[in-house]
């Protein structure tokens, strides 16, 4: 497999570490919002809230909208160039700023830089290996990027504790800024976005193939049960855990994540999408019962969250090398911003829904509901999906398919 890694193209290794980059810097401030928000602009969780929702929700419409164009121009590198610039040079101003509808611009300026970039990313990564290592490419950037998730609360931790203040770390974090932008000038576009047909835009989902819909059906009963992974922290410290190790416990399943999104994405390329997808749904449902029957923190809790970093490490990037292999050459743009745009909208009325089942009657029946919504998200993997020719492949069959052509994923 090293042997494999080594010889993926190098768009693949750069947009690896420009995400590394980036979310080091992201999630170096994410946990200092909620800080800056109460300490410095005065406001409380629900106008956390209001923001982070309405950030959300922009960054999951334009995913799509992003597709499709991608589709249309068979560019994405523009795309990619101004989503990291915007998300990045938008950070350093919370220093400025004196109340939160400031903060909520901010915010909803990153969001739009991560809508716009994220379906051509997606599109680029696809299009810049073949079939046969297509579930590796997406394991590396998720690896790459589950690193900069690790990084990122560490480094604040240590500026903090080496007494600089929230704004200070908001300035500096111009410098992560200028590097991505730096490296995704240096993306090169494989001939085959550039000169692809031109194509009308559409975003109709009904003429893509069957395999395809009902994926996407798929994926929203399975997000469904996916609520916010903040639950999992709030449930971790319902069962003892110090307040000081929770960063570090989450910190620890990002690491866990990075060390196997690898090995097993690329697992997929040989044994099977349908396969590792069934395993990590499965792998979820068995993590949230646990987690609603748990009792104490003992080394029992910091086992499982090591085995929810598994679930991360097996599905993450071969969900999305499955859209690649079902979505019809000329469009996968557009079956990246559905994708990302299911995913993305079914969020919202997850946490919703577990966070009233947590406060209205306990833990379990919200963690049991989200273990369901997996269980049946993987029996209809087995059941109905039926990928036929291309999904159950992303395998060979597929590259089989374009080895006439020429042409690769």
């Amino acid at each position: 497999m090293f042997d494999m890694v080594r010889r993926l193209p190098q768009a693949v290794w750069l947009i690896g570490l420009i995400s590394l980059v980036n979310d080091a810097a992201s999630d170096m401030l994410y946990p200092l919002i909620p800080l800056y928000l109460a300490s410095v602009l005065m406001a409380g969780p629900r106008t956390l809230g209001i923001i982070e929702g309405i950030a959300e929700a922009t960054a999951s419409i334009l995913k799509l909208f992003s597709g499709v164009i991608v589709d249309y121009t068979s560019r994405t590198k523009a795309w990619i160039v101004f989503g990291y610039a915007l998300a990045g040079f938008g950070r350093p101003l919370i220093a400025f700023i004196s109340s939160w509808p400031f903060l909520l611009a901010i915010r909803f300026a990153d969001r739009v830089g991560k809508g716009l970039r994220t379906s051509p990313r997606d599109a680029l990564l696809a299009a810049s290996a073949g079939p046969d290592m297509r579930g590796l490419a997406f394991g590396l950037h998720r690896a790459m990027d589950n690193a900069g998730a690790v990084l990122g609360p560490v480094v604040a931790s240590l500026l903090l504790g080496f007494g600089m203040s929230l704004k200070d770390i908001f300035l500096w974090s111009i410098v992560p800024a200028v590097l991505c932008l730096v490296l995704a000038l240096k993306i090169r576009e494989p001939d085959r976005i550039i000169r692809g047909p031109a194509v009308k835009i559409s975003w109709r989902l009904h003429d893509m193939p069957p395999a395809f819909r009902r994926y996407l059906v798929i994926v929203a009963i399975f997000t469904l049960g996916n609520s916010s992974n903040m639950f999992l922290l709030l449930r971790a410290q319902e069962l003892g855990v110090p307040q000081a190790r929770v960063p570090l416990l989450w910190a620890a399943v990002s690491a866990v994540a990075m060390l196997f999104s690898t090995p097993l994405s690329a697992l997929s390329d040989r044994w099977g999408r349908v396969r590792l997808l069934l395993v990590g749904y499965l792998t979820y449902g068995v993590f949230y019962l646990a987690m609603g029957l748990m009792r104490g923190n003992g080394l029992g809790l910091y086992a499982l969250f090591g085995f929810y970093g598994l679930f991360m490490a097996a599905t993450e990037g071969v969900e999305k090398a499955m859209v690649a292999d079902l979505a019809p050459e000329g469009r996968r743009g557009t079956a990246f911003g559905w994708f990302n745009l299911t995913a993305g909208l079914m969020l919202l009325p997850a946490s919703i829904l577990f966070g009233w089942l947590y406060e209205r009657f306990s833990s379990l029946p919200a963690f049991t509901f989200s273990g369901a919504c997996s269980i049946i998200a993987a029996l209809l993997l087995v059941t109905w999906f039926r990928p036929g020719r291309q999904g159950k492949r992303g395998e060979g069959r597929a590259r089989n398919t374009d080895a006439g052509t020429g042409k690769g994923g």
